[in-house]
């Protein structure tokens, strides 16, 4: 019996097998979209990305926006959510403050994010995905590891093809793109998922990582921010190359635990699996003020209401927390955040405020903020139950008093009774 061709290469417009030589052109469709690679067949761990994937779907619902540079995000102290493709040839990239995109890109036309609108597309993606894979492990709203290990028999296809009629079906039912990295683990599918956008479809394997990484800036390091960058360049370590040459009791040594990781990345290792049940680490809120506020009684007043949507986002996902984080940003940008621990796990909006009014009281000192934020931590599902104890603040008449405005809201809708608390004060 003969043995099949080993693969080199698959088409992305048909999913054809293309064993070589390396060509222009698919020989079964002729579609000049393929992709070459020695270990193509091999390898399993991908890393999937919409691409821009908010902007995508609004230009997907609106035609007259294709042509058009499109940003997401809030109004003039908002920061973007996310830029096509054509507003970030301007200098717009996510988390940039709107007042400079708008400075950056004039004619851009801007939109609101509807998250309603982006996460129900996202789970139609979702839906495509566990077509091809059980192992699917979600990053974010447009982002996911996928794990084809073992998929090839069932669907008589290598991973590659798999992932070329994936994002065929994507494109087609869908109307939005995305880009592949295809690897033999996840940080280096990440990586690979970066090198080909839009529409990308990128390959990196095991016996080329090592010299492929070596002349590669450390920022390309996932984990490494601007700060790390910099202590890197302080110790002239500014390439990957560099770091592939110390070992690894010498990282360690140097950084901590995250020594392990700069070794480890520098040679293309990654042990951890795709995980399909991501936990959920914390529930959070936040807003921007439409101008600065140093009160304390209107950043005070401004965080009620943020606290009890982090409650019923706890209540709805059944989660609980241990732990209360306040944020704060100033108007350079700056943030800060302050941590306490609850006295018992709760999801109470009400314990969250009383927990985070100390916090916010050392801090409100007469620095002006605009924005402020609060996030539940130390999550447990499912909730245990809201039992308090004695020495509890608030008393446990809130709890009760709690339990009977989720009851309204539940039959009336989100806004139909508000506390006191979350009102502005009548002008004299």
């Amino acid at each position: 019996m003969m043995q099949a061709a080993r693969i080199r290469g698959i088409c992305r417009d048909c999913a054809a097998r293309l064993p070589g030589p390396v060509s222009a052109r698919c020989t079964a469709c002729n579609g000049p979209r393929l992709v070459w690679h020695d270990e193509i067949e091999t390898l399993t761990v991908a890393h999937l990305d919409c691409d821009a994937f908010y902007a995508a779907v609004e230009k997907r619902d609106n035609p007259a926006l294709a042509n058009r540079p499109v940003i997401i995000g809030g109004g003039q102290r908002g920061v973007v959510a996310t830029a096509c493709y054509i507003a970030r040839t301007y200098g717009v990239h996510s988390a940039q403050p709107m007042f400079k995109a708008r400075q950056a890109c004039p004619d851009a036309v801007i939109i609101r994010p509807d998250m309603a609108k982006y996460s129900a597309v996202s789970k139609q993606v979702r839906q495509l995905m566990e077509e091809w894979t059980p192992l699917i492990q979600p990053l974010s709203i447009d982002e996911a590891f996928l794990d084809f290990a073992g998929t090839e028999r069932l669907h008589g296809k290598c991973a590659a093809q798999s992932l070329a009629t994936l994002t065929m079906r994507i494109e087609q039912q869908l109307g939005i793109t995305v880009s592949i990295g295809l690897s033999y683990n996840k940080s280096m599918a990440k990586l690979a998922s970066e090198l080909d956008k839009p529409r990308g479809f990128a390959c990196l394997g095991q016996t080329e990582i090592t010299a492929f990484l070596a002349d590669k800036p450390v920022s390309w390091i996932w984990g490494v921010g601007k700060a790390t960058t910099a202590r890197l360049y302080r110790d002239g370590i500014t390439h990957i190359g560099q770091l592939q040459q110390r070992t690894e009791n010498d990282l360690v040594g140097r950084y901590g635990k995250f020594g392990h990781r700069l070794y480890k990345f520098a040679r293309g290792e990654d042990s951890r699996p795709v995980e399909t049940r991501r936990q959920t680490k914390s529930i959070s809120a936040e807003t921007t003020f439409m101008t600065d506020i140093a009160d304390p009684a209107e950043l005070e007043r401004r965080l009620w209401p943020l606290c009890e949507k982090v409650s019923h986002r706890a209540k709805s996902a059944g989660h609980s927390g241990t732990g209360v984080t306040l944020k704060l940003k100033n108007k350079d940008f700056r943030i800060r955040t302050r941590s306490a621990q609850l006295p018992a796990p709760t999801n109470l909006a009400a314990e969250l405020f009383e927990r985070a009014k100390p916090l916010l009281a050392k801090e409100a000192t007469g620095a002006a903020f605009r924005l402020i934020g609060i996030g539940l931590t130390g999550l447990q599902t499912p909730a245990p139950s809201q039992q308090q104890p004695l020495l509890s603040v608030p008393p446990p008449r809130h709890h009760a008093v709690e339990q009977a405005l989720d009851s309204i809201r539940t039959k009336f809708g989100t806004h139909a009774i508000d506390k006191g608390r979350g009102f502005a004060p009548k002008r004299k």
